[in-house]
């Protein structure tokens, strides 16, 4: 008796990555990441060999080379595939680099919170991020195949990019998080030791002849699974740019990439972009409400471009221009 055919339906589901990874030669993935590899050993094995405190000044070098990067990167694109997949790139890149500026104030609370040494606050930014290009790739890979097999994903995704978009603007009281409530941490606490001694830049020591994690690496813990939140958030978001697989994944990663030097170049100034939140918020719900209307008004990635970044800027322009009322006693 010949073997039972799998439904289509299931073939499909499974070769969703596989449709996505298609869409481009297998030499142009393998040469974007063996340049995104031979950048990262750069970075960890070169320049940041010895555990040092990162300045301004190198964090503001390192963004404008990841930016100058990815615009490169975004001509290469609209020459190689035209100037729409050009201009989605663009737009995905800004869309998640804003996204990341989430990141950046939950980076500086847990490294508060756990009182992690300077010195090693890159080294675990780096490895965290290595494991956030690897849960965006998977998520990118598969969200992209859902939406081209099952088109009335869209709407969910706009719903709930409004619904972000709305909860993000409204007022709220300070934030806070409790990386000792993290479930993650607390598995991992219950089945692997924990050495009580302050890190000394590894994530492993030995002590009486038994392995044990140090803090730092809960604190690892607790950046990776603070990302697979905010991947949530921005699936949806680069999807409703992008439905190439090649454009949404690279994008992501070079902005993911540059979230590092973004921590650092922030990092205690975040107070001054205060607007950035609610600027977002008009951006995550202008892109919901462009994914909800598609079937009647298509808005062309040029427009959707336009007002990413005339939002931006304002709210930039705001927060600049705007001070603060100082509390009074």
């Amino acid at each position: 008796m010949p073997a039972k055919a799998a439904s289509p339906q299931t073939s499909g589901l499974m070769l969703f990555p596989v449709a996505v990874m298609d869409a481009m030669p297998p030499w142009a993935w393998a040469a974007f990441f063996a340049f995104i590899i031979a950048m990262l050993a750069l970075d960890l094995g070169v320049l940041q060999r010895d555990s040092h405190v990162v300045g301004m000044k190198e964090a503001l070098a390192w963004c404008m080379v990841w930016g100058v990067l990815a615009f490169a990167f975004a001509g290469l694109v609209w020459r190689w595939r035209g100037a729409e997949l050009g201009q989605q790139f663009v737009a995905a890149y800004l869309i998640e680099l804003c996204l990341s500026v989430d990141n950046v104030f939950v980076f500086i609370l847990v490294f508060a919170f756990f009182r992690v040494d300077p010195r090693y606050q890159h080294r675990v930014l780096f490895w965290g991020i290595i494991g956030a290009v690897l849960m965006r790739a998977a998520f990118i890979l598969v969200g992209v195949g859902v939406i081209q097999r099952f088109h009335w994903v869209l709407y969910l995704f706009g719903l709930f990019l409004v619904y972000t978009g709305v909860k993000m603007a409204l007022p709220k009281p300070d934030e806070e998080i409790h990386p000792d409530r993290n479930i993650a941490v607390r598995m991992f606490r219950r089945f692997f030791p924990v050495a009580a001694l302050p890190e000394a830049g590894t994530f492993f020591v030995r002590e009486n002849g038994r392995r044990m994690a140090t803090p730092l690496f809960v604190v690892l813990l607790v950046i990776e699974t603070t990302d697979l939140v905010f991947a949530l958030d921005s699936l949806p978001a680069v999807l409703a740019i992008t439905k190439d697989g090649f454009v949404a994944l690279t994008s992501n990663i070079f902005a993911i990439l540059g979230l590092r030097s973004l921590y650092f170049a922030l990092n205690g100034v975040m107070q001054l972009f205060r607007y950035l939140k609610v600027g977002l918020a008009v951006i995550l719900v202008f892109i919901g409400v462009k994914m909800l209307i598609v079937h009647w008004v298509e808005i062309t990635t040029a427009t959707s471009l336009g007002v990413i970044g005339g939002v931006l800027s304002m709210s930039v322009l705001l927060s600049v221009l705007i001070k603060e009322p100082s509390s009074r006693a």
